[in-house]
C-alpha cells in the first residue's frame, strides 16, 4: 500500500516538474544532465532525449564553467542552496527573449536557485538547478531606470544647448572647489558671452540667436577636455571650470576658444552671421571666500574684457 502511495507521489511530483512555468535540471556529480523539463524543451529547443548524459557545459559554452563548478561545489559541501539574481548576472543560459519588447535585450533575464539533492545514502549525490525568467521584472525595472536618469539629465542641462544648466553648474562648482581648496589644487573658471548679441536677434531674429547660442555651445565641448564642466550661466553667457588648470593654461583654453568663435561663421536662413566672445578668468592661485567669490572675479575680468574693446581675454588679479 504505502508502495503505491510513493509511486502515485512520484507520479504527480513529475507532473508538477514538467507542468510548472520555470527551469527545472538536474544534474548529476559529473555535470552530466538528468532531468530536464518541458519549460527547458521549449526554451532551449533540445529534447529529453537528446540532452539526458550529456555535459551541462558541453551544451552551454557560454556558461562560466569556473564560476559555476565553484558554486555548485559550495552547495553540495555545505549542503544549502545558492542563488544568483538578474541584476548581478544577467542570465545563467543565453535563452531568446520572445517577449515583444522593443528597443532591449533579445535574451532572457534570470534569476536561478541551486539546490543539492540528497541521495538514499543520505549524502549529496546530484544537483537541482532551478531557473526562473524574470524579464519582465528586469525589463520594467530597466525602463524606469532609464526614464529617472532621463529626468535627472532634464533636470540638470539646460534644454537649447545642452550644456548643463545654472543650478546644477553651480553645484558642481561647490563641490569641485571644495575638493580643490581640501587638497590644495588650483582650478581655473572661465566666464564669457557673446559680444552685441542684443544686435545678432535684432538684425537676424531670435532663431538666429538661438542658433548662435547652440553652435557656440558645440564649439565649447570641441575645444574642452573630458574633465572640464561646461554650462550655459544664462542668455548668452557660459561658463567653463577647468579642474587642476594653473592660469597660464586656462588662457591658452580661453585664447583658443576665442580664435575659433571668431572664426566660425553660423549660416541662418541663408545669412552668414559672424560673431565673437568676450571672456574673463579668475583661479585659485589667489585666496578667496568661497565659490561665489571665484564667480565674482571671473565676472569682474569678463567686464575688463568688455571694457577693453570686446572679443579678448582677461584675467583677474
Amino acid at each position: 500500500m504505502s508502495d503505491s502511495i510513493n509511486l502515485s507521489e512520484l507520479h504527480w511530483l513529475l507532473a508538477i516538474v514538467q507542468s510548472i512555468d520555470v527551469g527545472v535540471v538536474v544534474l548529476d556529480r559529473e555535470y552530466r544532465i538528468n532531468v530536464w523539463n518541458t519549460f527547458m524543451e521549449n526554451r532551449s529547443g533540445r529534447l529529453p532525449d537528446d540532452v539526458r548524459a550529456k555535459s551541462f557545459f558541453e551544451l552551454f559554452p557560454e556558461v562560466d564553467e569556473h564560476w559555476f563548478r565553484r558554486k555548485v561545489e559550495s552547495v553540495a559541501t555545505l549542503g544549502t542552496p545558492s542563488f544568483t539574481i538578474w541584476e548581478q548576472r544577467p542570465y545563467l543560459l543565453r535563452f531568446k527573449n520572445y517577449q515583444p519588447i522593443t528597443g532591449l535585450e533579445d535574451f532572457m533575464y534570470q534569476n536561478t536557485t541551486l539546490m543539492p539533492l540528497k541521495g538514499l545514502s543520505g549524502g549529496i549525490e546530484q544537483i537541482c538547478l532551478i531557473i526562473y525568467d524574470v524579464t519582465d521584472v528586469a525589463t520594467n525595472r530597466l525602463q524606469l531606470q532609464a526614464a529617472n536618469q532621463e529626468l535627472q539629465r532634464l533636470s540638470s542641462t539646460d534644454r537649447l544647448t545642452g550644456l548643463f544648466n545654472r543650478g546644477h553648474w553651480e553645484e558642481m562648482l561647490r563641490q569641485d572647489y571644495a575638493r580643490h581648496r581640501r587638497y590644495d589644487r588650483n582650478a581655473a573658471l572661465v566666464m564669457f558671452d557673446i559680444d552685441h548679441f542684443k544686435k545678432i536677434n535684432d538684425s537676424y531674429g531670435h532663431q538666429a540667436g538661438d542658433a548662435v547660442i547652440q553652435q557656440t555651445a558645440e564649439l565649447i565641448r570641441q575645444s574642452m577636455r573630458d574633465a572640464d564642466i561646461a554650462g550655459r550661466y544664462g542668455g548668452e553667457e557660459f561658463v567653463v571650470l577647468l579642474p587642476d588648470t594653473e592660469s597660464e593654461g586656462a588662457v591658452t583654453f580661453a585664447e583658443r576658444l576665442r580664435q575659433s568663435i571668431e572664426a566660425h561663421e553660423v549660416v541662418h536662413d541663408g545669412q552668414a552671421i559672424r560673431f565673437t566672445v568676450s571672456l574673463g578668468i579668475a583661479d585659485l592661485s589667489q585666496p578667496t571666500s568661497g565659490y561665489a567669490q571665484l564667480i565674482e572675479r571671473a565676472d569682474t575680468a569678463l567686464y575688463q574684457s568688455k571694457s577693453a574693446g570686446r572679443n579678448q581675454v582677461s584675467l583677474y588679479r
